[in-house]
């Protein structure tokens, strides 16, 4: 493996020994692909993803962070739904920066508390 992928690991494994989600509070989960991003709201009690959102259904050209924004969007609107109002974001190993911060600026302005 490359190194930059173990040391993503490796915080990704510090994060998730201090943070789980809860029924009360479950945890949203962002991972990034080179072209896509995905966002998952899980209850680590139960195992069990209880919203989800990704980029994949996308048609219209737009850039990454633009599909991020949506992404996040998206992911508040499904919780909302389903009756989530305040999560704990994982940021899953990855850097508060650029899209993943995008993901998390648009949940917060579609109504999520985190």
């Amino acid at each position: 493996m490359t190194s930059k992928l173990l040391r993503r690991l490796k915080i990704k494994k510090r994060v998730r020994g201090k943070i789980s989600g809860t029924p009360e509070t479950p945890r949203m989960t962002v991972f990034r692909s080179n072209k896509q991003i995905y966002v998952q709201i899980v209850d680590d009690k139960v195992g069990k993803t209880l919203a989800s959102a990704s980029s994949l259904k996308f048609e219209e050209k737009m850039n990454k962070k633009e599909q991020a924004a949506k992404v996040g969007e998206f992911i508040a609107k499904n919780a909302l739904e389903a009756g989530i109002n305040s999560v704990v974001f994982d940021r899953n190993g990855y850097l508060y920066h650029g899209r993943v911060k995008e993901v998390a600026d648009a949940a917060r302005n579609g109504g999520l508390k985190f």
